[in-house]
């Protein structure tokens, strides 16, 4: 999959293409709906299925207190992006320029004369341009004068609801992860690269691998039973422990706290994996943690001691919803 980082890294080559615009936090099934249906057409006219996307997203910008947790972090929406196929992804910085664009402009400069678009997918509820100009309608129009079709995809529902991010976020906040997992056509699951901490876990045998959050904000917290992949292979998969190596053959299973450890009085949010019987070096380490299942909300304890008892009984309840007791 190609990336573009903005519009000035455009290639003569990246002219011609289907193309669908959006934010696409979490990819869930509603976007990949949008993907497929992309695809269809891509194949159809011998173009390329071309994603555009904003980083941030614009309402990290216009109101960055009220902006919801974001789902999944650009590379993390990258790579589930790429797992469906997608051809390119146009990544658009936006600020004041890009939000001080109008939406003719917009449609010129980046649809037209950048990317060449033969045909455009959008909801009939999308806005773009300065104040939000631009709509649907404006799109079938240009569309017309300038040489590409514009498609509608209509809404994609799960029973009566509509499928969307907010539904992921809203499901992930009161710990049913199911539902979530259901809307979104995979686990639920967090990326990132293993960071020294504190180390106060391994001074209580629970030692666990710090995973910077970088977000703003978080849609989990609290205490899950989790399993873990390796993203770069080579640190797990050979000290798998042989009882459980035919239950968990390419994951390995732990428990994980991702909050602000309020015993130990945290200033940040954090997101610590203690993997159950492994023993190795993780530093440096690419990993992704799923979430199976919600053990209880995070909570300030008495004591460190009290913290300790605690985890004891968290590992244990992860262990056996985890089927490795």
């Amino acid at each position: 999959m190609r990336l573009i980082r903005g519009q000035h890294n455009l290639r003569e080559t990246d002219r011609g293409a289907v193309a669908t615009i959006g934010n696409f936090d979490g990819v869930h099934l509603g976007h990949r709906a949008v993907f497929q249906r992309l695809l269809q057409r891509g194949r159809e006219l011998g173009l390329p299925a071309t994603v555009i996307t904003f980083e941030p997203q614009p309402l990290e910008v216009f109101q960055p207190d009220a902006a919801p947790a974001r789902l999944t972090r650009l590379r993390e929406k990258l790579a589930a992006i790429r797992a469906d196929g997608i051809d390119r992804v146009m990544v658009l910085e936006f600020g004041p320029k890009l939000a001080a664009m109008p939406a003719d402009a917009f449609i010129d400069d980046i649809l037209v004369h950048g990317l060449g678009v033969r045909f455009l997918l959008v909801g009939d509820d999308f806005r773009f341009g300065r104040n939000r100009g631009g709509d649907y309608a404006l799109l079938r129009t240009r569309g017309a004068e300038r040489g590409f079709e514009v498609e509608n995809l209509h809404t994609i529902t799960h029973g009566a609801e509509r499928i969307s991010s907010t539904r992921v976020r809203d499901a992930l906040a009161r710990g049913d992860l199911a539902q979530a997992d259901h809307l979104l056509g995979r686990r639920y699951a967090m990326r990132g690269r293993v960071a020294h901490g504190d180390k106060r876990g391994r001074s209580i045998g629970f030692p666990t691998a710090n995973l910077p959050l970088h977000r703003r904000a978080s849609p989990l917290c609290g205490v899950y039973a989790v399993t873990v992949r390796d993203l770069d292979g080579g640190r797990l998969p050979g000290a798998r422990p042989a009882a459980w190596r035919g239950t968990w053959p390419t994951l390995w299973p732990g428990v994980a706290n991702i909050g602000s450890r309020p015993t130990v009085d945290g200033q940040d949010m954090r997101l610590e994996v203690h993997l159950f019987d492994y023993a190795g070096d993780l530093y440096g380490a690419h990993l992704e943690v799923e979430f199976r299942l919600k053990l209880r909300e995070e909570m300030r304890f008495p004591s460190f001691d009290a913290l300790k008892e605690q985890i004891g009984r968290d590992a244990a309840a992860a262990r056996s919803f985890l089927g490795i007791d």
